[in-house]
């Protein structure tokens, strides 16, 4: 391994690394040489603490929901006091409550948003609180890595996940914010739309197949490599991006550009003007050619999914 690779000295946190993407992320981390603070619910986050150790690396379990605001604090607080140092952070905590928008209830809306946005806020917010201070005490920037996990839901739209789209959507502008935020600190912040075969998106993707050298094409194992990568000195410019990542590829979105500009002719619009203007553009428009980046879906080889809006 590189050294611009190597994550020896380095302490991570993930979050969800219970099981999944999660744990293959705290494998792939601790395999590069870092101290990993393993998270997640109930007492998988200490079996996966247990796998790290037993291949030769050091980790610590912390138990509880990042949805409590106060999990930040404890997070970051058990990765200085074990290790003595915070260099990591690995958002990827999640649940579901796949409902259409018509059935959605208050408590499928609000768990989603809690463990998902919330989870990534609380966790960000601590970390970025110590590297601000670790900062200023150092007279100059810092190593930190934010690593975020967003979706292509939120490029999508997904219909039976509003609540899911929503989150990840803010997860994402979220990323954004930390990367301009931080950035005079020497944080880089990124967020990754993956897609991985677990226990939670087994529904979701068809059977495995097999790629190049036996790996299931969509194995976590292939994201976890990605976000080892992220966390790296050898990421130190890549900062504020969002990448779709799986099988075989990594891919670098671009941000939103302008379609078409309508100006009102006096400086201010009426809505006859509006309708002169915007009603013959759309008509007849393909109804899937939204602000939905259907286009994205183009990219998968894996065989595993059906295109958007076909």
């Amino acid at each position: 391994m590189s050294t611009r690779t190597s994550l020896e000295g380095r302490t991570a946190v993930v979050t969800g690394a219970g099981a999944g993407l999660g744990r293959s992320e705290a494998l792939a981390l601790a395999a590069q040489g870092a101290r990993v603070v393993v998270n997640d619910v109930g007492p998988a986050a200490e079996e996966v603490v247990a796998e790290i150790k037993a291949l030769g690396g050091d980790a610590v379990a912390v138990t509880g929901d990042v949805g409590d605001w106060s999990m930040g604090d404890r997070l970051v607080l058990t990765a200085l006091e074990t290790f003595g140092s915070l260099d990591i952070v690995v958002n990827n905590a999640g649940i579901l409550r796949d409902k259409m928008v018509f059935n959605l209830t208050e408590s499928d809306w609000d768990d989603v948003i809690r463990v998902h946005l919330k989870g990534h806020a609380a966790v960000i917010r601590a970390a970025a609180a110590h590297w601000r201070s670790a900062s200023k005490a150092a007279g100059g920037p810092v190593y930190g890595r934010v690593v975020n996990t967003s979706s292509e839901a939120f490029l999508f739209g997904a219909p039976g996940q509003p609540n899911y789209s929503a989150a990840k959507a803010g997860i994402t502008a979220l990323t954004l914010s930390t990367a301009q935020g931080l950035a005079r600190y020497g944080v880089r912040a990124n967020a990754i739309c993956p897609r991985a075969r677990t226990a939670m998106t087994a529904e979701a993707f068809g059977t495995g197949a097999t790629a190049e050298g036996g790996l299931d094409i969509m194995a976590p194992e292939r994201v976890a490599t990605f976000v080892g990568y992220l966390a790296s000195p050898a990421a130190e410019e890549i900062s504020g991006q969002v990448f779709v990542v799986y099988g075989d590829m990594v891919a670098l979105l671009a941000p939103p550009t302008v379609e078409k500009k309508f100006t009102a002719a006096d400086g201010t619009f009426t809505p006859e003007e509006l309708e002169a203007g915007l009603t013959p553009y759309f008509s007849g428009r393909d109804r899937y050619r939204t602000f939905a980046a259907y286009s994205v879906a183009a990219l998968d080889t894996t065989g595993t999914q059906p295109v958007p809006g076909n």
